[in-house]
C-alpha cells in the first residue's frame, strides 16, 4: 500500500509540473539549475513569507528562457489578475514596437499631429507638429501636463474621467520645448496608445490581445477602456505576475517569441539601450529614463548590475536584466505607499546576490 501511495505521489507530481510547464510555455528549472545558492534563495523566501505587511503578491523569476522562482503570497496565485499601475506604460512602448513592425508607425522620429485628421479632431494643437513619438516615449514631450502638478491643463485628472478623452488630449499646448526637460506625465502613454488605436482601427486593449497577448497565451487579463473604447494606455492594466514576466522576456528577447518576431527588432534595440539622466533625481532608484523604462546600474556585493525596468504603484516592478538573461516580476498591493518600492529593491538585491560566480 505503501509503495503505491509513493507511486501515486510521484505521478501526481510528475502531473502538476508538465501542467506548469505548458501553462507557462516555459521549461521549469531549479533555482540552482538557473545558478542561484539554493541556501540564499531558500532564506528569502522565507523572508517574503514573514513580511509584517500582507500585501505582497508574488515572484516570479525567469533566467535563460527557463521558468526559475514562480512564489505566491498572502491568498494569491498564478491565475489571479493583478493591476500593475504605470508599468502598464512600458508595456504601451512595447506595444508601439509591435505596431511598427505592423506597419503602422514608420519610426519614432514622426509627429504627433501627423497621426490624427484635424477634420476628426478640429481642436487638435498646432503645437503637436513639434513633439515627436521619442518626445513621448522619454517623458521630454514639453506639454502642459505634469502628473504631480494637477493645475496643469495636461494632468489625469483634467481628463481620466471624461468618456472621450483623445480630443482633449491633442488640445494641450507647449509649456516648453520638447526634447528638454524631463517630467513625469501619464499623458505621453496615453497618446502613444491612442496613436495605435487610431492608426490599427481597434482599442489598445485588443490590439495588445490580438499580437501580442494570444502568442504568449496571456488568456486573463483586464485593461481599462473608457466609453469611446480608448484605453487607459498609463496604467489600468491587470495581470498575473507569470504573464507580467513574460511580457518582460518578450522585451529581453527583442520582440521575439518562439520563432515569430512581433515587434520590430531595431525598435526593441533602441528600447534596451535607450537611456537619459534627463530624469535627475526623481526616483531615487533609477538613474536613468527611456522608451517608458526606469534604467538602473547598481553594485549588489561583489556583483555590478544594469538592468532596465517598468515600475508601478503598490511596487509593482518588471526587472529585465540583459547580461544576465534575466526576468523578475514582482506584484504587490501596497498603493499609496514608498515603502513597496524599497522591499521590491531588496528582494531584487537578494536575487543577484543568490546569483554564484561564473
Amino acid at each position: 500500500m505503501k509503495k503505491l501511495l509513493t507511486l501515486f505521489l510521484l505521478l501526481l507530481s510528475c502531473s502538476i509540473y508538465a501542467q506548469r510547464k505548458a501553462i507557462a510555455d516555459l521549461p521549469a528549472v531549479s533555482p540552482e539549475a538557473a545558478g542561484f545558492n539554493k541556501d540564499s534563495i531558500r532564506a528569502l523566501t522565507d523572508t517574503i513569507a514573514g513580511f509584517k505587511q500582507r500585501d505582497y503578491r508574488g515572484l516570479v523569476v525567469i533566467k535563460n528562457n527557463q521558468l526559475v522562482i514562480e512564489n505566491y503570497y498572502n491568498t494569491f496565485w498564478r491565475n489571479h489578475i493583478h493591476d500593475i499601475r504605470s508599468a502598464g506604460k512600458s508595456i504601451t512602448a512595447l506595444l508601439l514596437g509591435v505596431a511598427i513592425k505592423e506597419g503602422l508607425v514608420q519610426h519614432v522620429d514622426q509627429d504627433v499631429y501627423s497621426f490624427f485628421s484635424k477634420k476628426k479632431y478640429p481642436s487638435m494643437h498646432e503645437d503637436y507638429k513639434q513633439v515627436k513619438l521619442i518626445h513621448l516615449l522619454n517623458m521630454m514631450s514639453g506639454l502642459d501636463a505634469d502628473s504631480d502638478n494637477p493645475k496643469t491643463p495636461g494632468s489625469e485628472g483634467k481628463w481620466m474621467a471624461k468618456d472621450e478623452w483623445v480630443s482633449y488630449l491633442l488640445s494641450v499646448p507647449l509649456a516648453g520645448k520638447p526634447g528638454q526637460k524631463w517630467v513625469y506625465a501619464d499623458i505621453n502613454a496615453v497618446l502613444i496608445g491612442a496613436i495605435i488605436e487610431e492608426k490599427s482601427g481597434m482599442s489598445l486593449r485588443d490590439f495588445a490581445r490580438q499580437k501580442v497577448f494570444a502568442p504568449l497565451a496571456i488568456n486573463e487579463f483586464y485593461w481599462y477602456a473608457n466609453a469611446a473604447n480608448q484605453t487607459g494606455a498609463a496604467g489600468n492594466l491587470y495581470l498575473s505576475t507569470l504573464d507580467f514576466a513574460k511580457l518582460g522576456l518578450l522585451v529581453a528577447n527583442k520582440g521575439k517569441w518562439g520563432d515569430k518576431q512581433l515587434a520590430d527588432y531595431d525598435y526593441m534595440n533602441r528600447l534596451l539601450s535607450e537611456h537619459s539622466k534627463a530624469i535627475g533625481d526623481y526616483n531615487p532608484l533609477a538613474d536613468g529614463y527611456g522608451m517608458l523604462w526606469y534604467r538602473t546600474k547598481r553594485r549588489f556585493g561583489q556583483r555590478e548590475v544594469s538592468y532596465l525596468w517598468a515600475s508601478g504603484n503598490g511596487g509593482n516592478h518588471l526587472v529585465v536584466v540583459p547580461e544576465e538573461n534575466m526576468i523578475i516580476a514582482m506584484t504587490s498591493g501596497a498603493y499609496g505607499n514608498w515603502y513597496p518600492h524599497a522591499r521590491a529593491y531588496f528582494i531584487l538585491g537578494k536575487l543577484f546576490q543568490a546569483l554564484e560566480k561564473k
